[in-house]
Formats: structure tokens, C-alpha cells, sequence
């Protein structure tokens, strides 16, 4: 079993302060990120590991995109989503400066709520077009919609580009002998 990463009774649990996130960003700045189990030891916090990690992720990192999302990534969340289902962290990586957790909470939030309103299901493949459609602002179409098979709505889709390359230690090991 795993030793506890903090002291739980010096651990502060309550919201981070100005000097708090000060201290993280300069302790990356100069050290990069590292092992966050022992960052909040040697950053002087007061802080347990992983909530170091998560407060840097998801709110102190450079490039962060704060603020509403545009309806151009609300367009993309729908296309990944209809590929690629609840998996965030792949989503997030094509929208630049947005968290895995930020387009989880906007789409549990927003888009969905929007499908269901309109009778869409959001955890079954649906069409793309028609998602989008009615999700528009003000948008009420009054001819029926037309519903694309599965292989139909991917071929309409853009290139991505959602390849995924994993190799195991003994492949790079082989491939580093050649």
C-alpha cells in the first residue's frame, strides 16, 4: 500500500490564495513539473500533491483560455463528441488552452442539456448536422430531418487527424538497437 502523499492535519483544504498560487507558478517556472508528491514540500505549500497538480492544470497553466466557449468550439465539442463519446482529455487536445475538466463541465452543462431539450440523445451517436442545427441559437426547422447512418455522418466529418500511437518499452528498446 501506498504511504499517504501529506500530512493531513497541515494540509490546508480551503481555497488557494494569491501567495499560494505565486509560490506553485514560480516554483514550476523554475523547476518545471515535476514529481507533484514532492513539489508542495519543496514549493514551501501547504498543500498535498494533487492538489497542487490540479490547481496548475486546470487554472494557473500559461495559455489557458478563460471565458465563454465560441460557438466554433462548441461545433468541434459536438464532432469529437459524436467520435470520440465521453472522452475529454482527447477532446481537450484540439481545442487549445481548454481543460479536459472545462469541456467535461460545458458539455454536461450546456450542449447537453440543449440535445435533450430538443430530443436529442447525447449518449448516442446522432447526427452531427442535426445537433448542430438545433442547437443554433433561435433555429426551429419545420421540415423533417433527415438522419444519416453512422458510416454517412463520419464521412462527413473533417480529417482530424485522431491517431494514436502506442508502443510498448520493448518496441523503442528493439527500434534503439536498429
Amino acid at each position: 500500500m501506498r504511504k499517504p502523499c501529506c500530512d493531513k492535519e497541515e494540509t490546508n483544504k480551503g481555497a488557494w490564495t494569491r501567495e499560494e498560487d505565486q509560490k506553485l507558478i514560480d516554483y514550476i517556472l523554475k523547476h518545471g513539473e515535476g514529481c507533484w508528491r514532492s513539489l508542495p514540500k519543496a514549493a514551501g505549500l501547504p498543500r498535498c500533491g494533487k492538489s497542487c497538480r490540479l490547481r496548475y492544470i486546470n487554472y494557473l497553466r500559461p495559455g489557458l483560455k478563460r471565458g465563454n466557449f465560441g460557438e466554433d468550439e462548441e461545433d468541434l465539442i459536438i464532432r469529437l463528441h459524436t467520435l470520440l463519446g465521453n472522452r475529454w482529455s482527447l477532446i481537450a487536445g484540439r481545442l487549445p488552452g481548454r481543460t479536459d475538466n472545462e469541456v467535461k463541465n460545458y458539455w454536461n452543462s450546456h450542449i447537453r442539456k440543449k440535445l435533450i431539450q430538443k430530443g436529442i440523445d447525447p449518449n448516442k451517436p446522432h447526427n452531427y448536422q442535426l445537433a448542430r442545427r438545433e442547437i443554433s441559437c433561435g433555429s426551429s426547422t419545420t421540415a423533417k430531418p433527415k438522419f444519416l447512418s453512422s458510416k454517412d455522418q463520419v464521412s462527413k466529418l473533417p480529417d482530424l487527424n485522431l491517431d494514436l500511437t502506442l508502443s510498448t518499452p520493448s518496441t523503442r528498446l528493439e527500434e534503439s538497437k536498429a
